[in-house]
């Protein structure tokens, strides 16, 4: 393979509802991850962020850092405070030999307050748009530097949400802002996948392989939900397991030459969505589609 598949913690311990997983160790969510297959883990919650303590940690389970997630606030501060905001974090993805970091604007986010529904999250002024993308690329080529890539995370309950959204960051940002595409985001936000994948096929840098349940998802639009009480009814779920057929997806990226990694996510709750299983169907879903696509 190509490609190389990897893990998110939060089917074990969730980052935005504490009381999920809390009473999980991190050893025994690096050991089930290794046992179902995967190569690699992106950051949680949990882990250390020393690198002289990361590194022999994940050694022992023969994992790699696969990536973490970095919340921005471009919004509000200039690139050069966002890059100094940053500093420990890129540092210690780039000890632990990553080559992305994922990225995503949280100013005024709602994906974290359970008590407010999706359709009040914020939004980019016309007006806005290009000092961000000034701001974000400005960033990126910090980032690049340092020998990472910018994997900018469309996100439910963010100023990046819907298939426009990122049409249109994507327009007003060089080319060394990369995206990370989510499917389960997407299709949670109506978007088109493989259309994404298309339109942005050179700037690919890394993709969240998440489910969706359909019948929890319509519930969870239809009730304008917030993101927080869609996880908890369980409208996110492993591949191979939801709504989402893969298949067009990774024919697309073997088109477009994508070598990077492919990474399991699924927030669900590890006491009725036991971590271990769902971390192994996932694995071997995405190994068979792998396989048949090619990569």
């Amino acid at each position: 393979m190509s490609v190389r598949l990897g893990i998110n913690p939060i089917g074990w311990t969730n980052d935005d509802l504490p009381e999920l997983g809390d009473d999980i160790p991190l050893e025994v969510c690096l050991r089930e991850a290794r046992e179902a297959g995967y190569a690699g883990i992106e950051l949680g919650r949990k882990f250390p962020r020393r690198p002289e303590e990361l590194r022999p940690l994940l050694a022992r389970h023969g994992l790699s850092l696969v990536s973490g997630w970095y919340g921005a606030r471009l919004r509000d501060r200039s690139a050069r405070e966002e890059i100094e905001a940053m500093h420990d974090h890129l540092e210690l993805l780039a000890a632990l030999g990553c080559r992305v970091m994922v990225f995503a604007e949280v100013s005024g986010s709602i994906h974290g307050r359970r008590e407010i529904a999706l359709s009040r999250r914020p939004t980019l002024g016309l007006a806005e748009w290009a000092r961000f993308g000034e701001r974000l690329t400005e960033v990126a080529e910090h980032v690049h530097g340092r020998g990472l890539r910018i994997a900018y995370h469309h996100h439910m309950g963010t100023v990046v949400q819907t298939e426009d959204e990122v049409d249109r960051l994507m327009a007003v940002s060089g080319d060394t802002v990369g995206l990370l595409l989510d499917t389960g985001h997407l299709r949670y936000a109506d978007g088109n996948v493989v259309d994404v994948a298309r339109r942005h096929a050179q700037r690919l840098a890394h993709v969240h392989c998440k489910d969706v349940r359909a019948s929890v998802l319509t519930k969870a639009r239809d009730d304008d939900r917030s993101f927080l009480d869609a996880v908890l009814a369980g409208v996110f779920t492993v591949p191979g397991d939801g709504a989402i057929d893969y298949a067009p997806l990774l024919v697309t990226l073997e088109s477009a030459g994508y070598s990077g990694w492919l990474v399991v996510e699924a927030e669900q709750d590890p006491a009725v969505a036991h971590p271990a299983t769902y971390a192994r169907l996932g694995f071997d879903y995405m190994s068979r589609a792998v396989t048949a696509a090619g990569l």
